[in-house]
């Protein structure tokens, strides 16, 4: 059956998400987790919460899915370590520091990849399986045939999300938050920026980045039959009642081989909404439906009330088992009890004496023990074999019950048995000596020119399809002695692989040798054919273990966050060659809906389009591959007049990240970047190089 995932941002939720029928629930503790505003955990109430679930048949997955400093490591370990050791059935992750970290300390603990690793194609999905993952959190814009896709293929299981909140941008890939407002969602503390006004003139005076919240409910039959093994509620931030109430919609729905009824959506819609919810993703229908704001509305008390009370009033949560009794003259009493598990518990009591006035019948032992009140347990099935003319106090019966129930509720909550492993950082990698040169990107041909090649970058990242398309451009870097790498598009569905696949077999042909990767699943294909790898932003290189995973995985070098200090990543032990942004729009968001097709209903992201916030600060709006769209910064990321301090943070390469600028405005940037003229961007930003992201 399918696995219904609660979300639990305190203990409270957690109790309201088990006694409305959730198989399993989700929750964080300490400052390592993707929402570190909720409640959270401490360890002795993480160590009550898994038992209080194990006992009535709930799994338990703790969240570590944010990106980590070398810092705060050696505490996540603990973390790790201690979840292994209470019991925690699986843990989250998004950062592959992260999950390497992991495998060393806790290295029983299965672990699954967070939808925070951008993970939207099989090949991302196998990727996380050689990696050691048993499951995979796919991004939420699949549609229903990509998510069946991957699950007809996928080597382990796939986790998709049901209910709740929506991102604009894709999980994972979303800078908007810290470089506006120095609080980031990759660290668990998103500021929720599409929430609020924009506009395409001079006014912000609309929401096109707010997504209303989605729902599944309507198609969890589909979702079960097309193999998905868990879906998934969105919603730690929410209070208990919303818990109680979502979950308990969605659980019948499942158990019952059903869809949720009218009466149940309106609940579900009373609980939380933004302007009613949507399952365009799902259903593959992009557009302005999918938007909506959240209003004030009266609190639902009648419904909040009812939701209260399915988790305060003892317990509604019963796991079956099944009893078994024997009673014969001259020997101990037995009872015997079974969960669905297959563990058994065994208790003998008194010699039964020969009956002087009634005797004890089958039918009076087996009453009796299925007298579970007040236990989260209820009995499916009770036999019980007793022999004629024979006496037994009920007292003595209910004595066994209750021993055979406390033994069975011991062996259920008992703690693995699983190993522990101090954290090793392992060896330090020297910073290089020599200082970084300069590599430039380009997002078009068009900004590629004599002039930027004449004056020779270490190397030029050339957009794959585009480039594949027009060979004359290969040429032209070939002839000017700058080599070449592929720029891949960071988002690729399964249906566009084979497009970038024959991009990427004509490139190789063409002589292109090396592939720069945003995600994990165009890493894995690149590879494939052949490629050297380098681990580009999207793919978070946040700490020294990520750098040392990359490098054990092939890559040949990488990109730091650019939601880390000048200082930290000076401290890195560079395993590989690491490059940084050094100038540039920087990239906050990545949509699958086209915002720009949303407000005029034409496709016209081959021009710049211009969001407005609040601030009257204007925000690029470009085409992505595949009809998406990124949301760039409205300022430019300049740091030529601030060398001497990147110089020494012993980078491999400054990266000259273009965008929106022509040919020309490329090559003066590069010339001030290699010590020649005088440009300046009118508005600039020092991005997040010098100042603490939260």
């Amino acid at each position: 059956m399918l696995e219904l995932l609660a979300p639990a941002g305190s203990m409270e939720s957690v109790t309201a998400a088990v006694q409305n029928g959730a198989d399993a629930v989700y929750l964080g503790y300490g400052d390592f987790n993707a929402r570190r505003n909720a409640k959270n955990f401490t360890d002795e109430e993480a160590a009550a919460a898994v038992s209080y679930c194990h006992l009535r048949g709930c799994k338990v997955y703790l969240t570590l899915n944010t990106l980590l400093t070398d810092r705060e490591l050696p505490g996540a370990a603990q973390v790790a370590a201690h979840a292994s050791a209470i019991g925690v059935d699986a843990v989250l992750v998004q950062d592959l520091g992260v999950a390497r970290m992991v495998r060393q300390t806790a290295p029983d603990l299965p672990i699954h990849a967070s939808t925070q690793m951008s993970v939207h194609s099989l090949d991302g999905v196998k990727l996380c399986a050689d990696l050691g993952m048993t499951r995979v959190v796919l991004s939420r814009e699949l549609s229903r045939d990509q998510i069946a896709y991957i699950c007809r293929n996928s080597p382990v299981e796939i986790e998709i999300f049901g209910h709740g909140a929506l991102c604009m941008c894709y999980s994972g890939q979303c800078f908007f938050s810290s470089v506006i407002g120095g609080r980031s969602g990759n660290r668990g503390l998103c500021a929720q920026p599409c929430r609020l006004k924009y506009g395409w003139g001079n006014k912000a005076d609309s929401y096109p980045l707010s997504l209303k919240d989605m729902s599944l409910a309507g198609h969890l039959k589909e979702v079960e039959e097309m193999g998905v093994k868990c879906i998934k509620l969105e919603g730690r931030m929410k209070r208990p009642e919303y818990v109680a109430i979502v979950t308990g919609v969605y659980s019948r729905a499942i158990r019952e081989g059903r869809e949720p009824t009218a009466e149940e959506l309106r609940a579900l819609e009373q609980a939380f909404s933004r302007q009613g919810f949507t399952d365009g993703y799902f259903l593959g229908k992009k557009g302005p439906d999918m938007f909506g704001i959240r209003q004030e509305e009266k609190e639902p008390r009648e419904l909040f009330a009812q939701a209260r009370a399915t988790y305060e009033n003892g317990e509604h949560r019963k796991e079956p088992v099944r009893f078994y009794a024997l009673i014969e003259p001259g020997q101990p009493a037995q009872v015997a009890a079974q969960d669905k598990e297959g563990h058994v518990a065994q208790a003998e009591g008194p010699v039964p004496e020969e009956a002087r006035n009634v005797p004890l019948t089958r039918e009076k032992v087996e009453g009796q023990l299925e007298r579970t009140g007040g236990t989260p347990y209820v009995c499916e099935k009770a036999l019980a074999r007793v022999s004629d003319g024979l006496s037994l106090p009920l007292s003595a019966l209910n004595a066994l019950r209750r021993q055979v129930l406390d033994d069975l509720s011991a062996q259920r909550v008992a703690l693995p048995q699983r190993r522990t492993e101090p954290f090793r950082p392992g060896v330090r990698y020297e910073n290089q000596k020599e200082p970084p040169q300069i590599t430039v990107s380009l997002s078009s041909l068009s900004q590629l020119s004599g002039e930027l090649l004449s004056r020779k970058p270490a190397l030029i990242y050339l957009p794959a399809q585009e480039t594949a398309e027009n060979p004359q451009a290969l040429e032209r870097c070939r002839k000017a002695g700058v080599p070449v790498a592929a720029l891949l598009p960071r988002i690729c569905s399964d249906g566009e692989t084979q497009a970038l696949e024959d991009a990427l077999v004509a490139l190789r042909k063409l002589g292109v040798e090396e592939a720069l990767a945003g995600t994990l699943g165009v890493a894995r294909r690149a590879m494939g054919l052949g490629f050297r790898v380098r681990s580009d932003f999207g793919i978070g290189v946040y700490n020294s273990q990520s750098l040392k995973e990359l490098k054990r995985m092939g890559f040949v070098s990488a990109t730091a966050s650019f939601e880390l200090k000048l200082a930290q990543i000076r401290d890195l032990s560079k395993a590989i060659p690491l490059e940084f942004i050094a100038y540039g729009r920087l990239p906050l968001m990545i949509t699958e809906n086209c915002i720009v097709y949303n407000r005029s209903g034409q496709h016209t992201c081959g021009n710049v389009n211009l969001l407005v916030d609040r601030k009257g600060e204007r925000f690029p709006v470009v085409k992505a591959w595949g009809c998406r769209n990124e949301i760039l910064n409205s300022k430019k990321l300049f740091l030529a007049d601030k060398w001497n301090d990147w110089q020494r943070a012993g980078l491999w390469a400054g990266r000259l990240h273009f965008t929106t600028e022509n040919a020309s405005e490329c090559v003066q940037v590069l010339d001030r970047y290699l010590g020649r003229g005088s440009y300046q961007p009118n508005e600039y930003t020092r991005g997040l190089y010098y100042r603490d992201v939260e």
